[in-house]
């Protein structure tokens, strides 16, 4: 401990200094408090896609709250979802010589019970076979969802 003049009352203040040496085992800098969500997800392999189906807004239009289990349950039966990634063998040039359906990023419908369902923190994402995808959309809110 050393004593330090205060600037401003002008009498002595303890003050304790520390060695500049860190600590054995913890790491200096920002350390991660958790890995980032896509880390998170699984890695599709092979021909399979990894797709988040559509979860409706939960409040309607003329203001009526929707209940969790209604969301969830529509999120269950949704016929379309966002494309988070693709396996290294989808849409190969043999089986689609005209090239892949869909890419990373897309909006894409499948039918109701196609792929595995994988429970994930919020929800679930979806496994399909790159034949599975029925067509490709621009909004999934223009799509009636009917559960």
């Amino acid at each position: 401990m050393t004593k330090v003049q205060s600037s401003v009352s002008g009498t002595p203040e303890t003050k304790i200094i520390t060695p500049k040496t860190g600590l054995v085992g913890v790491k200096t800098g920002k350390v991660p408090i958790e890995k980032k969500e896509s880390a998170k997800l699984p890695n599709p392999t092979g021909w399979r896609i990894l797709v988040l189906p559509f979860k409706m807004k939960d409040k309607t239009k003329g203001g009526i709250h929707i209940t969790e289990s209604t969301l969830e349950r529509q999120q269950v039966a949704s016929t379309c979802g966002l494309v988070l990634a693709m396996g290294p063998n989808c849409y190969d040039k043999g089986k689609f010589p005209e090239g892949p359906w869909c890419k990373k990023g897309d909006w894409v419908m499948f039918a109701r019970y196609a792929g595995s369902r994988i429970q994930i923190d919020g929800g679930e994402v979806r496994l399909l076979n790159d034949d599975e995808v029925l067509a490709t959309i621009e909004n999934p809110e223009d799509i009636y969802h009917q559960y």
